[in-house]
């Protein structure tokens, strides 16, 4: 279920930075500078391939001591930058208008403006795909395997969502649903922060004094595994969501807890801070597109001319 929430979170990501730069251009009616973009897309695309690729070889040159001890600081890594993307979503929710800014300020240079607009399309890409390797790779270590058609159906929801948007003008409640898998992706990160911890203390860098709890050896007369154990009904769910161990060491409790509390209030304070912006600027976002932040005429439009979203501010 992780896997789910990471790939439709970066795919989602992703087609919005792409969906915003093609309704940019096909505004200021420079379509030929379409292929740019694509050529960005798609070489971001075999990069993280490509990364992806050499970052399971390094892993490879790891046994031992020194497999764990990387493994927990990947895990530890990327609770750090999946914890750093929730927060920086919700204070920064005009995305759109710093991507228009980066392409208009390229357009107005004497640059190559092609070559330009390849280069922020592959970075903006890339950066989603650099992510999404790492928090994958957390959620592998931490559950032992990956979902593909979890995965996968991830990613099919997010470019259905922005197909929805750009193409066919549907309105879409992209804060409901960017609010919502950043709660549950808050679980996903206490988790690896805790599983690091625990890969930490395998490795003996951390003390173990072993665990507060312990439902995973027990098994049930039939053979079946406990409703709480991690391969049980309700444990191997939780383990997936929201980072549930059956066998815990102290240590581990407490930095999930810690990074759950103080990831929380990060984000609930980032959104408190966008919300102050919002209400200072009220007449100013009253006549912006809820998706891609144009500014519209609403008594005039019912739809926006950019990304065809229907509008509606009554």
């Amino acid at each position: 279920m992780a896997e789910l929430l990471i790939t439709f979170r970066e795919t989602l990501e992703a087609t919005l930075i792409v969906g915003i730069l093609y309704t940019f251009i096909s505004k200021t009616g420079k379509m030929h500078l379409k292929a740019s973009i694509q050529g960005g897309v798609f070489a971001a695309l075999a990069a993280s391939v490509v990364f992806a690729i050499v970052f399971q070889v390094l892993l490879g040159g790891f046994s031992g001591r020194a497999e764990e001890i990387f493994e927990g600081t990947v895990m530890i890594l990327a609770a750090v930058l999946l914890s750093t993307m929730i927060v920086w979503m919700a204070r920064n929710k005009n995305v759109s208008e710093s991507l228009e800014n980066q392409a208009s300020a390229l357009m107005d240079s004497n640059k190559n403006v092609a070559q330009g607009l390849f280069v922020l399309a592959f970075l903006s890409v890339f950066r989603e795909g650099i992510e999404t390797v790492l928090f994958l790779y957390g959620i592998y270590i931490k559950d032992g395997g990956l979902s593909l058609v979890t995965s996968l159906t991830g990613v099919l929801i997010a470019i259905f969502l922005g197909y929805a948007i750009f193409i066919q003008g549907k309105k879409v409640p992209l804060k409901t649903f960017f609010n919502v898998t950043s709660i549950l992706l808050i679980f996903v990160a206490a988790g690896l922060v805790a599983y690091g911890i625990h890969e930490f203390e395998e490795a003996g860098l951390i003390y173990y004094p072993g665990p507060i709890w312990d439902v995973n050896p027990v098994l049930n007369l039939d053979g079946s595994y406990p409703l709480l154990h991690e391969k049980g009904g309700i444990g191997v769910f939780a383990k997936g969501l929201f980072g549930w161990n059956g066998n815990p060491s102290a240590i581990e409790v407490m930095a999930y807890l810690l990074t759950l509390a103080g990831v929380s209030y990060m984000w609930s304070a980032a959104s408190a801070e966008q919300a102050t912006v919002t209400t200072d600027n009220t007449s100013m976002i009253e006549n912006k597109c809820p998706t891609c932040f144009e500014e519209v005429d609403a008594k005039s439009t019912s739809s926006c001319s950019n990304c065809n979203t229907e509008l509606d501010f009554s």
